[in-house]
């Protein structure tokens, strides 16, 4: 089990921890838990990951269950995304809003037939809790720290899995289809066992790379990840390797991208409303969600490609025309180097007048002009296997 001692206002760890210090990890404080940064080096893994299987410590995330008569329709009071049409054995992506329309969160939500299981951000733990339990009153809620996730991402993660499928069945019967690995699409869940241990696997990530997340018994998790580690195409990856492809993946970052002041339709993240919950407007914060749709937004998260080789950090202004102050249109929202690019990128929000792709803007950063085009997302394609 994870070491708690949040109340301490000391760091977290989570059974990894040993694991990452023999890998020669570079420990830093991440959300109140003690993560891995770094091992080999950010590009050198972001690479690996592209190209073969990266392995994530997740662990910090929040794993919340809810039960009850209908904890769908429950969950639909508080989040735009359609719960109540969720298949068993299906994940969706969902937004969790304030009364304003503002992002409290987002999280990932999996409907096992008697109950559904979210993952949330590490840093919205204690807001998600107790929004949930505030809202959801005929819900119970349930925070599961006995679960640890792995994520593995990469083009090889089908093939690993699939072999230890093998080895676990002992006959070869690993239930793989045209050498894809498990016979899973994009965001089917099921359970599986590999290495000698029961895993719930979920066929998503957040790197824009076909993959799993494993939810494993806190107990088992050790045990698990150095299985996989004994695989020659897996290799560990740090959160700074796991930034810069999400970026890549124009895939959104709660603290960054999104906040309570972001509403899904500036997020750009109106896919993740069915038509059906944006005409009902039957959620929280749906009279802004609606206005928004219906008169468009006053901002919207866009791609940004800055010329030359330097980085564009979050929270660097973008001006049209000069950087004179009265020229501010907007702000990068997450910025970096992609090493798949082999450049930087960012994304940011500007006026819907700015997002038509190759606007030219410009960013001040420390007092120099970095010129900027609006780019289409995201800047590495998708490879999530949907058949």
């Amino acid at each position: 089990m994870a070491t708690d001692t949040h109340d301490s206002g000391e760091l977290q760890t989570t059974p990894l921890h040993g694991l990452h210090s023999e890998l020669g990890a570079r420990l830093v404080p991440f959300a109140g838990w003690e993560m891995p940064i770094q091992y080999e080096g950010v590009i050198a893994e972001h690479t690996w990951c592209r190209s073969h299987c990266g392995l994530f410590d997740v662990s910090h995330m929040a794993v919340i269950e809810l039960r009850g008569d209908d904890p769908a329709a429950s969950l639909e009071r508080v989040t735009p995304a359609g719960i109540t049409t969720l298949d068993v054995g299906r994940q969706r992506y969902g937004l969790l809003l304030n009364e304003t329309g503002g992002v409290i969160d987002d999280f990932m939500v999996t409907n096992w037939g008697t109950h559904l299981t979210m993952v949330a951000n590490a840093s919205r733990r204690d807001v998600d809790l107790a929004f949930l339990r505030e809202h959801l009153t005929d819900t119970e809620i349930t925070e599961r720290p006995d679960v640890s996730l792995i994520a593995i991402q990469g083009p090889d993660t089908a093939a690993v899995v699939a072999t230890m499928l093998a080895a676990d069945d002992g006959d070869g019967d690993s239930a793989i289809e045209d050498g894809s690995g498990p016979d899973m699409l994009f965001l089917d869940n099921r359970p599986l066992r590999l290495a000698g241990v029961d895993v719930l696997a979920a066929r998503s990530g957040y790197t824009g790379e076909d993959g799993f997340e494993l939810a494993v018994a806190a107990a088992d998790a050790d045990h698990l990840a150095r299985a996989l580690l004994n695989r020659e195409l897996v290799k560990p990856v740090g959160l700074a390797a796991r930034d810069t492809l999400r970026l890549e993946a124009g895939l959104c970052l709660y603290g960054n991208d999104l906040s309570t002041e972001i509403s899904p339709v500036e997020a750009d993240l109106v896919w993740s409303m069915p038509k059906r919950r944006r005409e009902a407007g039957d959620f929280l914060g749906a009279e802004r969600v609606q206005t928004e749709l219906a008169d468009g937004p006053s901002r919207i998260r866009v791609g940004i490609k800055p010329d030359g080789k330097r980085p564009v950090r979050d929270g660097t202004a973008l001006y049209r025309g000069s950087t004179d102050p009265a020229n501010e249109v907007g702000f990068v929202s997450s910025g970096g180097f992609g090493p798949t690019v082999d450049g930087p990128v960012a994304m940011g929000y500007v006026p819907p007048a700015l997002a038509e792709i190759g606007t030219e803007l410009i960013a001040d950063v420390r007092g120099n002009d970095v010129a900027c085009t609006v780019a289409a997302l995201p800047f590495a394609p998708h490879r999530f296997h949907r058949g």
